[in-house]
């Protein structure tokens, strides 16, 4: 069996699990604030806050910048449905906005056409790890609509010089199983802004402000990270740069092998692909998927148009997010792939494609 995903954690995850346990401080303790001064390192920015998930980051973002009813907010038609989610359950509007079927990225003439009085916010995604063409899109809108970074995917990828995850006012993470740091479950919002951390540390904490005496200005949520969990994801953060560099050995291995068969996940010159999975284009996706899975490889479609759908359904037409949701395919990657491995799933796709 050659799994879809792994994560590499081990004896230093279980190493810092157990201290926690030992020190009898699970949550709100030291792991938290080690965890966030990391992560605000690695994107570039003043604060990193971290959360339950990813979708709580997404949430508290959506909620920390005011967006309810009468807002509408442009989101991908083709990405995690968390994206557009969010957005609904603040009572604003998902607008869906269609992608670039070549980068499966959100199309910033598109964008620039879905644009209304009411637009308030972009949520950006950096799907599957590739950044996102951030100056086009911060172009196509209006000054004053603020763009949210979903960069769940993308900690460690670079837009030029500048980390994803430190482009926006706000970026949301996440350290999902599938994600190149995880802590099983958990994210994080980034930003610079001191008032915009202030406000997000409240509202993870059912809305209390802990700077004085017992108070709260606004009803809250509980979505704080335990320090169980951070205590995952601190020696994870220290070995970013080498969880990348494996990835990318995977990556290169797959190019390598792929090349001429499949259309292969690639990043705009200058970028680094932030490598969250490795996802290729074909005609004959849903037959290839039957037959990995036939030769015990596990696989998987990229993600899901939204307009697909039934709660996001009457939008559209979006011909580039049905061409990504049916052409692109996740192919097992993660550190423990051999080129034994990549033989294996190549050999499969060789007899998909060639019998066309």
């Amino acid at each position: 069996m050659i799994r879809l995903a792994r994560p590499d954690v081990g004896a230093e995850e279980a190493a810092e699990v157990a201290a926690v346990l030992e020190s009898g401080q699970l949550t709100m303790g030291p792991k938290v604030a080690e965890f966030e001064a990391g992560l605000a390192r690695a994107c570039a920015v003043e604060h990193a806050l971290v959360v339950s998930s990813g979708t709580a980051a997404l949430h508290l973002a959506v909620l920390t910048l005011g967006l309810g009813p009468g807002d509408e907010v442009l989101v991908p038609a083709y990405t995690f449905p968390a994206t557009a989610n969010v957005v609904a359950q603040v009572g604003a509007r998902p607008v869906l906005v269609d992608v670039d079927p070549r980068t499966m990225n959100l199309d910033p003439e598109r964008a620039h056409a879905a644009v209304t009085p009411r637009t308030r916010a972009v949520i950006a995604v950096h799907l599957f790890g590739r950044p996102l063409d951030w100056e086009t899109l911060r172009a196509a809108v209006p000054e004053e609509v603020v763009l949210v970074e979903d960069a769940a995917g993308a900690l460690g990828a670079r837009r030029g010089d500048r980390p994803c995850g430190g482009l926006g006012r706000l970026g949301c993470l996440s350290f999902h199983p599938r994600k190149i740091v995880t802590t099983g479950e958990g994210g994080a919002v980034t930003t610079s802004e001191p008032e915009l951390a202030q406000r997000i540390r409240e509202l993870r904490d059912h809305g209390i402000d802990r700077r004085g005496e017992f108070e709260i200005a606004g009803p809250g949520l509980n979505y704080r990270l335990s320090d169980i969990l951070c205590a995952v994801g601190i020696p994870q953060l220290r070995r970013l740069e080498e969880l990348l560099r494996e990835r990318e050995r995977v990556a290169a291995a797959y190019a390598a092998r792929l090349d001429g068969l499949v259309e292969l996940p690639g990043a705009d010159e200058g970028d680094r692909h932030g490598r969250q999975a490795f996802i290729v284009q074909l005609d004959r996706r849903d037959d290839a998927l039957e037959a990995l899975r036939q030769e015990g490889i596990e696989a998987q479609i990229g993600t899901y148009a939204l307009h697909r759908l039934a709660a996001y359904r009457g939008q559209g037409p979006f011909p580039g997010a049905d061409l990504s949701y049916e052409r692109a395919l996740a192919l097992p990657f993660h550190t423990s792939i051999t080129e034994g491995d990549v033989e294996r799933v190549a050999s499969v796709l060789d007899k998909v494609v060639s019998h066309h």
